[in-house]
């Protein structure tokens, strides 16, 4: 029994110096090395000893806790190049670098010679004197371009300005027509001993090009001639890198698609130059659900079904549904059913037709209306943060309320415009967004003639440079222009209080005493303002305050009334945006009091 520990024993030393030998851990305590020191001599420019360390592959091993000493070797190996490139890339060209483990110079080590073990290593870099331009020139230039200022005699003679001013000069010449402009030959010398980087880049514009056809290879259930006429491309007309990359944006919005690629062709002999398209279809159906709840207004919730690609044009068809003031106290439950469909390029590449036709029924706390309506109309992309919808709509409803029950029947005209600047729709750090949405109306029975007024305009600073810290703000205005409000329905009439105006007063508790009847008003202005503050990756949190003035005037005068509400807020960050808690009071105005609970997804502006 003896004999058979001691051979068990000797088994078990082979087996783990084979395994140092090996760096296999076999489940055996890790070798990681114990430190790494990144001296830079000489000391370089400023953030040098910065960059350096970023790019080291042995650091990031060290962060990793990387303990098989093969893997070291092998991240050693890589920081020469890596290291190299940092020093090039700020005009040093005879730098040197040594990389030792545990004495030995990492590049000296044969590979299949791997230490059983690492404990130190050390990296030194010498980065020398930076160098400067002595020539910097690229010919021929397309006209009217010029060299960036870092590309001149005299300036530090970085790699990266090498770089980016040869990659500037042959897009200057695509964005002149000349699509396939390249390098045609390069002479590129480092004088170590005066320091100077002489760079002579030589171009080959190539031809002018046009734009020729647009093929479409096979694969999309979207028909060629759709396909075509969706991305506008400027078939005849001079090339142009920004008209090709509008074309793949044109296509890429309808949604039909899941990738888009452009690719340009060969030129011929008459300077034409075809583009093909290679198309992957989105599945063609889709559904989703959402919901929101706040402790006065209830649960809101609503689903869509869409379909893409409806009749092999890239048409959209869209149903949904949303059911609102589930368990409130806002007069009661509210009901939408909504079909919506869409045509893209139906007048031009950038204006789409559209229809849309609702049904709803509104249990608010001053009314209660019936409504049937339906709307066509046009949509416009004027550029990447300009849109505009014109349409022609009727409806109809019935409405009961302090003035009775009343019929409306109204042909309206509404013009929406939106201007998006904002980094991110559903959690934006930066930029600011605006929607005015105008609706005169023409009545044919029960109401004035008249318009409708709303606009929201919001902001959004990030306050550090990781945008962890970030100030929000809301304006939004109303006005009814025209009608009497006895002579309005009542659903164009505005009201504040609630979680899309003022949080921590009731839903819709503002609005305007009129004759003894309770009504909305022609005027509303709202004020919101927010600060956000990431704690950890995930979650921040919040703290609001908003404001809300409702006015029987057409235009705010000061007569109304307003209300204010405050709070703080915790959201935590998902693939389909935030998740938001919000919790308020009232802090002025007698229109509710004790403390609203919202719950929703996405930012509350």
């Amino acid at each position: 029994m003896g004999d058979g520990k001691t051979v068990l024993g000797q088994i078990r030393q082979i087996l783990f110096r084979t395994a140092l030998a090996l760096g296999v851990g076999l489940g055996l305590p890790a070798q990681a090395f114990e430190r790494l020191n990144l001296t830079v001599d000489g000391g370089g420019d400023d953030g040098l000893a910065d960059a350096l360390n970023g790019a080291s592959v042995l650091r990031a091993a060290e962060r990793e806790g990387t303990d098989a000493p093969q893997d070291v070797l092998s991240a050693a190996l890589s920081d020469y190049a890596r290291l190299l490139e940092v020093l090039y890339a700020r005009g040093y060209y005879s730098g040197r670098i040594s990389i030792r483990l545990d004495g030995r110079e990492a590049a000296e080590i044969p590979p299949l010679e791997t230490p059983a073990r690492i404990s130190s290593v050390t990296v030194r870099v010498d980065p020398g004197r930076p160098f400067r331009f002595g020539a910097a020139s690229i010919t021929p230039r397309a006209p009217g371009s010029t060299a960036p200022p870092e590309f001149r005699t005299g300036e530090t003679a970085r790699s990266t300005v090498v770089r980016d001013a040869v990659q500037g000069a042959v897009e200057d010449w695509r964005d002149a027509g000349n699509a396939k402009a390249g390098v045609a030959g390069q002479d590129i010398t480092a004088n170590h001993a005066t320091r100077r980087l002489d760079a002579r880049v030589t171009l080959d514009p190539g031809p002018r090009v046009t734009f020729g056809q647009l093929l479409v290879e096979p694969g999309s259930k979207v028909t060629t001639r759709r396909v075509r006429k969706i991305a506008g491309l400027p078939e005849g007309e001079v090339f142009s890198p920004d008209a090709l990359e509008k074309s793949a944006q044109r296509l890429r919005r309808t949604g039909a698609f899941r990738s888009v690629e452009l690719s340009e062709g060969e030129v011929l002999p008459d300077n034409r130059m075809d583009i093909t398209a290679q198309l992957v279809d989105e599945k063609p159906r889709r559904f989703g659900a959402g919901a929101e709840i706040s402790s006065f207004e209830g649960l809101r919730f609503g689903a869509f079904w869409m379909h893409r690609n409806l009749l092999g044009g890239a048409e959209r068809l869209r149903f949904e549904g949303e059911v609102a003031g589930i368990g409130g106290q806002t007069g009661g439950t509210d009901y939408l059913l909504r079909v919506r469909g869409e045509r893209p390029a139906s007048y031009g590449p950038d204006t789409s037709f559209w229809f849309e036709g609702e049904l709803q029924r509104l249990d608010e706390p001053d009314y209660f209306t019936d409504r049937a309506s339906i709307t066509v109309g046009a949509h416009r992309i004027f550029s990447d943060a300009l849109s505009a919808d014109l349409g022609l709509g009727l409806e109809t409803e019935e409405t009961h309320d302090d003035f009775g029950t009343r019929d409306f029947t109204l042909v309206t005209l509404p013009v929406m415009l939106s201007w998006d600047r904002r980094d991110d729709i559903l959690n934006p750090t930066q930029g600011t967004y605006l929607n005015a949405d105008i609706t005169p109306f023409y009545a044919l029975k029960g109401a004035d003639d008249g318009a409708r007024i709303a606009l929201d305009a919001r902001a959004y600073r990030a306050l550090d440079d990781g945008a962890r810290f970030v100030a929000a703000g809301r304006v939004q205005f109303g006005s009814v222009l025209g009608a009497a409000i006895d002579k309005t329905p009542p659903r164009f009439l505005f009201h504040s209080g609630g979680g899309g105006t003022v949080r921590g007063q009731p839903y819709q508790s503002l609005g305007v005493e009129i004759g003894g009847n309770e009504s909305g008003g022609r005027s509303f202005l709202g004020l919101s303002g927010e600060l956000r503050a990431k704690l950890g990756d995930s979650f921040s949190i919040v703290a609001f305050a908003d404001a809300g003035y409702i006015g029987a005037e057409e235009f705010y005068d000061g007569s109304g009334e307003w209300h204010a509400g405050a709070g703080l807020g915790l959201r935590y960050d998902t693939v389909v945006g935030p998740i938001r808690l919000d919790v308020a009071a009232p802090v002025s105005g007698d229109t509710g009091d004790g403390v609203q609970i919202y719950i929703g997804i996405g930012q509350a502006f």
